[in-house]
């Protein structure tokens, strides 16, 4: 390494600029700060540009939009529902809070994503839902879920919260299960700040899930069902709406820097290095550029962190064996999300790369599998 320190590569770095601050200057200035113009306007680009075809209702996080969907689609008490283990705690949260119980079911080794072989095995009377995750930008194969899921009578929620753009087969996630979920958290590849957006063809959903978000109500004091207080501000929609013209540009950004990178480290051939891969008929999105790292992978983080490049581990133990979720349903092995959970790690992929950035975590990678193989 350079006697010379060189400036730290951050794993995220959310792109926030004056256009923004305006946006929220604006909303403030009018007086009007939730679920207003704003949002509204929100929903129908975010829809129009992301999931054509779809209607948005926006609320105040990605779970909130998980916790919404599966209500809306008739998910409750005595219900189960599979989902991938290897994933954030929030997917099966989401399916707690609607009293149904998780169902885990193991991912494809290559993907990461939901495995429809293990989807089809966890199926029993009581399944009411499956809730395929499109992890780290990458599409689940919707083919066969969808297909597992018509022939089974049950509704598909798409947790889309890190696969805003992405697509299986031409068609964009979040437009092919019954309704999709997305996150607008800071480090995700859009961001309001923080919310979500609930997205879905079917007008009662819609319906329902608008009630859900606002006590239950559509017209003032006039409460239909029990709901919820989920609301999005105009001030995260304000911010949505600039980020949102920027997407499509970072999303290129995103590729490009994931085939530098892979360019990269293959032509480096690193050792005890598996790279990731794209199934066929998918256009991921590179949420994060995830790795294998097969031995020493906490040791390969941290010097990566001493070489200046930041990486962090998703996810260091599949949901099933977390605490809270010690009781959920785990009817077959799950040994490729077990394995995953000890072998991953992901590096700096987001649009903010510049400069010859792509080239030293390519270095970076390299010099640290070498150095722990």
């Amino acid at each position: 390494m350079s006697g010379t320190a060189l400036q730290h590569i951050p794993l995220a770095r959310p792109q926030i600029g004056a256009e923004e601050q305006a946006a929220v200057a604006a909303v403030l200035a009018s007086g009007r700060l939730v679920q207003g113009s704003e949002v509204a306007a929100f929903e129908e680009e975010f829809c129009a540009q992301v999931v054509r075809g779809r209607r948005g209702v926006a609320v105040n996080s990605g779970t909130s939009a998980l916790h919404v969907g599966l209500l809306a689609l008739g998910v409750g008490p005595g219900d189960e529902v599979v989902v991938p283990s290897f994933t954030f705690a929030a997917t099966a949260n989401a399916v707690r809070l609607c009293g149904a119980v998780p169902v885990f079911a193991d991912v494809d080794p290559a993907t990461f994503c939901l495995d429809p072989a293990a989807v089809e095995a966890a199926l029993t009377p009581r399944t009411r839902a499956v809730v395929p995750v499109h992890l780290f930008g990458h599409p689940a194969d919707m083919t066969r879920i969808g297909a597992l899921a018509a022939g089974h009578g049950l509704r598909v929620l798409e947790d889309a919260a890190q696969a805003h753009g992405a697509a299986w087969r031409g068609v964009q996630v979040g437009a092919l299960g019954d309704a999709g979920a997305f996150s607008f958290y800071p480090t995700k590849n859009m961001t309001s700040g923080e919310g979500g957006m609930l997205t879905t063809a079917a007008a009662d959903v819609e319906r329902t899930a608008r009630l859900l978000r606002n006590q239950g109500m559509e017209e003032r004091y006039r409460n239909e069902i029990v709901g919820l207080n989920y609301r999005m501000t105009d001030l995260h929609a304000a911010i949505g709406r600039v980020q949102l013209r920027r997407l499509a540009g970072w999303t290129e950004s995103r590729r490009r820097n994931a085939a530098a990178l892979t360019a990269a480290l293959t032509d480096l051939a690193t050792p005890g290095i598996v790279l990731p891969r794209s199934a066929d008929g998918a256009e991921p999105v590179w949420h994060q550029y995830t790795l294998r790292v097969r031995t020493g992978r906490d040791a390969f983080v941290e010097e990566l962190a001493r070489r200046g490049v930041g990486a962090a581990v998703y996810y260091p133990a599949g949901v099933h064996r977390l605490p809270a979720h010690a009781d959920g349903l785990v009817p077959n092995p799950l040994p490729h999300t077990d394995t995953a959970a000890a072998e991953v790690c992901s590096v700096p992929v987001h649009p903010g790369l510049a400069g010859d950035d792509v080239a030293r975590v390519a270095d970076a990678v390299d010099a640290a599998a070498r150095l722990l193989a």
